[in-house]
């Protein structure tokens, strides 16, 4: 039993290698194919679900990189990473409340999450913005103050063209 426990290690370690290499040679439905393999032998793998998830969210595929995120966060809540990512794809959703709050429990775990702190203040940006937008609607006249807030807020964004 421990000597099947001691060479799963390898064993995974080179699927994963493998993973990698297929997926940077531009085989990326043979990557995860590799990886979807491996996890049949240890499913529990935290390295190779997370491979998995961030393969499906390159390949743009939310509704299993979600899936496989959440999991994570449900069997390894310890781990900022899985937060981190969950909240990108929300962002990149529109879904900017569960964003954040993906966001703040990844820095809950870990307070100097480089990437989490630049994601969170990507989110505030966008949430600015959308109260700017929304406090310019209900407003019953034009404010000048609140329409260069939103341009300055939409220079930030990257979103500039887009006006509403």
């Amino acid at each position: 039993m421990l000597l099947a426990a001691l060479a799963a290690g390898p064993v995974r370690a080179d699927d994963l290698a493998t993973a990698q290499r297929l997926w940077l040679s531009g085989q990326k439905t043979q990557a995860v194919d590799q990886i979807e393999q491996a996890l049949k032998r240890t499913p529990d793998d935290l390295q190779l679900r997370f491979a998995l998830g961030v393969m499906h969210m390159e390949l743009g595929e939310r509704a299993q990189a979600v899936r496989i995120f959440t999991g994570l966060t449900q069997d390894f809540p310890d781990l900022a990473d899985p937060y981190n990512n969950l909240a990108v794809l929300y962002a990149a959703a529109g879904q900017l409340d569960e964003a954040k709050a993906a966001l703040e429990q990844a820095l809950r775990l870990q307070p100097e999450h480089a990437q989490a702190q630049e994601n969170m203040g990507d989110v505030l940006v966008r949430l600015a913005l959308r109260a700017y937008q929304r406090a310019q609607k209900a407003s019953l006249a034009p404010s000048e103050a609140l329409a260069n807030k939103i341009s300055r807020t939409l220079a930030l964004t990257g979103d500039a063209a887009k006006t509403r």
